[in-house]
């Protein structure tokens, strides 16, 4: 799986946790290949960025790395949900893996335990981990001779 590109699609509402969502996510890339990262203002835009890298050709896979803090509105509500849902439609729609790597939390302490030098998981390590794992099968599956039998026109 050496020499691949991967594209980092990074909300920068929260910089400082971008920041360090895109150290760990390098981390385990880094030695896979070439890593562009590409920013944008927050969560609600990372789907559109993802498809725009999943449908340049350029990319094996794509993370996309955010935060969203649960504040005093719904607006929360609707931005995680819409950023999982559009992230995932980008994956299903080009075949691109794209790995989630969006905190969404209650506070800023949940989201730096969540990221490079916190106390929980580092969440951008686990993003770009699924995305490996993802391109993992996908070669796997293509290195397979296809099912024997005919087909009907």
């Amino acid at each position: 799986m050496a020499d691949r590109r991967f594209a980092l699609v990074v909300g920068r509402f929260y910089e400082e946790l971008a920041e360090k969502l895109v150290a760990g996510a390098r981390e385990v890339l880094d030695p896979h290949g070439e890593v562009d990262v590409y920013d944008v203002p927050g969560a609600f835009e990372l789907p559109l960025a993802a498809k725009y890298a999943a449908e340049s050709g350029r990319y094996a896979a794509i993370v996309a790395l955010g935060a969203v803090i649960r504040g005093e509105t719904d607006h929360y509500d609707y931005v995680c949900g819409e950023a999982a849902r559009g992230i995932q439609q980008v994956q299903l729609a080009t075949g691109v893996p794209v790995g989630f790597g969006v905190l969404t939390v209650d506070s800023m302490e949940q989201a730096l335990a969540r990221v490079r030098g916190g106390g929980k998981r580092d969440s951008g390590v686990h993003a770009a981990e699924a995305v490996l794992a993802s391109l993992a099968i996908k070669d796997e599956l293509s290195k397979r001779p296809r099912a024997a039998g005919f087909s009907v026109s």
